[in-house]
């Protein structure tokens, strides 16, 4: 079993805005596109224009239809939610210690999690023990595989400083991820996380994911001239928005 590395100082992660994100699926194909001949090898596909195609995607993004909830001035109408799934890249990731041979590991020196393929035997043992199914096991190659945080993009001196950062970032049309040292308080991402309550995925199972969520806004509830609250939702109400998560970690 692989132990853990002490805290890093910079913690690099991602924060995603559920309230402006529409479900375009640009995060996952660009990710697909750029990591298909990148750091993490070509990404598989199995009959991709066949019956049943299969395939590695380091980016999901699951929709839902959230049921109204609440009365009066305080209820909230019928909303769809889209939720992107990937690596959370954990502080305490138990992919990384219930892998046999050490090829799941965390970086001391940024906090991403990685695998190195030539350690893995696709024992499947780290996606077993990954509670949010972020990953992905390559039968082809017989390999488990994941994000990575573009780390062969956000290192790259070769490419304009505004283009390292991952590609799902760089991709998103509305701008609902964002990509950062969560560490530094100061950053921009910290500061989001502080302004609109960002969350944590399922955080009482303790392995402290560095990638937040921010809860979507109240939507306007009423005559369409009522004007539309910007203060982010009740931490506390949360939950009952979140249930869907247990089929998406179920699969």
């Amino acid at each position: 079993m692989t132990g853990l590395p002490s805290p890093s100082k910079k913690k690099l992660g991602l924060v995603i805005d559920l309230d402006t994100c529409v479900g375009c699926h640009a995060c996952a194909v660009s990710c697909k596109q750029w990591n298909a001949g990148g750091f993490a090898a070509p990404l598989t596909d199995e009959q991709p224009y066949g019956k049943a195609p299969s395939g590695v995607w380091f980016n999901r993004v699951h929709s839902y239809e959230v049921a109204p909830a609440g009365e009066g001035a305080a209820a909230q109408p019928a909303m769809t939610l889209h939720f992107p799934r990937s690596c959370l890249h954990c502080e305490q990731p138990a992919c990384v210690t219930v892998c046999p041979t050490g090829a799941s590991y965390k970086r001391a020196e940024d906090g991403i999690v990685l695998i190195d393929e030539d350690k893995c035997i696709g024992c499947k043992l780290c996606s077993w023990a990954c509670p949010y199914g972020a990953r992905e096991y390559s039968a082809v190659e017989g390999v488990m595989k994941k994000c990575t945080l573009c780390i062969d993009r956000i290192y790259n001196e070769n490419l304009p400083e505004a283009e390292r950062q991952p590609a799902c970032v760089q991709a998103c049309p509305t701008g609902a991820r964002h990509f950062g040292d969560l560490a530094d308080p100061e950053s921009k991402v910290s500061k989001l996380v502080a302004e609109r309550g960002g969350i944590d995925l399922m955080p009482e199972l303790g392995y402290q994911p560095t990638n937040k969520y921010l809860p979507p806004r109240p939507r306007r509830a009423g005559p369409a001239d009522t004007p539309a609250s910007d203060e982010t939702l009740d931490t506390t109400k949360l939950p009952p928005v979140l249930r869907w998560l247990d089929r998406v970690l179920s699969r």
